[in-house]
């Protein structure tokens, strides 16, 4: 399966048949594509991870993908150093791509009750391709199993 065709219906499940968060489904999706099974502690730790349990503070998209350079680094056994750098990197260039780090600046219409479910969807296919993309770029991670 094509990778843009993969992360269309893992996200598109992941929400609509599992009801999962913007980090949780980004952490599974990328998972899936580097073939990694993920704890079940790890996905816990992902519960609140949308926008700081709503609050608005950074993305639970920005989160996901900083979580998973860790489990990815520590697989490859690639030092915390480089581990640090890569998500620094990919930080600055999330932002130069979306614009924020920030949930309320990425979903301005906010967690108000009357907003339609998965409201982030469509960015959220977007930043798991732009995701999987910096990290097979990175010469640390590039290599997918």
């Amino acid at each position: 399966m094509e990778l843009k065709e993969l992360i269309e219906q893992r996200v598109h499940d992941y929400y609509w048949e599992e009801d999962l968060n913007c980090a949780t489904t980004m952490l599974k999706t990328l998972g899936e594509i580097y073939k990694i099974k993920l704890d079940d502690q790890v996905l816990d730790a992902a519960i609140a991870m949308h926008g700081a349990g709503k609050f608005g503070a950074q993305c639970g998209l920005v989160e996901g993908t900083l979580m998973f350079y860790g489990v990815l680094g520590r697989k490859r056994e690639i030092s915390n150093g480089e581990i640090v750098k890569s998500c620094y990197d990919f930080a600055d260039q999330f932002q130069e791509e979306f614009g924020s780090l920030l949930c309320r600046e990425l979903r301005p219409e906010g967690f108000a009750d009357d907003n339609p479910p998965h409201l982030c969807e469509d960015l959220t296919k977007r930043a798991v391709e732009f995701s999987a993309k910096i990290i097979i770029d990175n010469s640390s991670f590039n290599d997918i199993e």
